[in-house]
């Protein structure tokens, strides 16, 4: 092949792979505005104030331009057991309100089944179905999502920890996804 020839390959490439970043960087943004005739989330009721022990635990927020999470301190209630705390800390993540210029990780109307923590350092989160419709489409919204409720498990909860797993898909960052989430809907790796 002449050196003519490699160029011209070379820089049709190029624009390809540009032009196919800039649509997908468009439609990204297209579907994650909300549509004018889009209705709103139902309000989830503020939950009574907690009374008795609480401690000071990491809630994970969506940065401001939404690439990263961004934790901050909320008091959470103290649970009397493994079980419960874990399942305070999911809840207060699912409720908590974001502080300004922060944004939900979690979509709100989402709600907790129930957590459940079989030994080890897995633990296992059941959510309701919503957690399929009302997280906005995309992936990178819905992996989110998934690594707010596991970070603010692997943060706050000390059994629970990161660690590699043969089942974990291997082209995640935190394979402990896997084990600590559940209903979400499972990821092929």
């Amino acid at each position: 092949m002449s050196g003519r020839r490699v160029a011209l390959s070379v820089v049709g490439t190029v624009l390809v792979v540009a032009l196919g970043w800039a649509m997908f960087s468009a439609l990204g943004r297209r579907l994650a505005a909300p549509t004018p005739d889009a209705e709103a989330p139902p309000a989830i009721p503020a939950a009574p104030p907690a009374t008795g022990p609480q401690i000071a635990a990491t809630i994970y927020f969506a940065s401001e331009d939404g690439t990263s999470l961004v934790g901050v301190q909320q008091d959470v209630p103290l649970g009397d057991t493994p079980v419960a705390q874990a399942r305070a800390l999911v809840e207060a993540q699912l409720a908590a309100e974001p502080p300004a210029p922060l944004a939900r990780a979690v979509p709100a109307g989402i709600t907790l089944r129930g957590v459940f923590l079989p030994g080890g350092d897995d633990a296992y989160v059941d959510l309701d179905a919503a957690a399929r419709t009302v997280v906005p489409g995309g992936s990178h919204n819905e992996l989110m999502a998934v690594y707010a409720i596991v970070s603010v498990l692997t943060t706050n909860l000390s059994p629970i920890a990161c660690r590699s797993s043969s089942t974990a898909a291997r082209s995640t960052p935190s394979p402990v996804m896997w084990t600590c989430v559940s209903r979400y809907g499972r990821m092929k790796g």
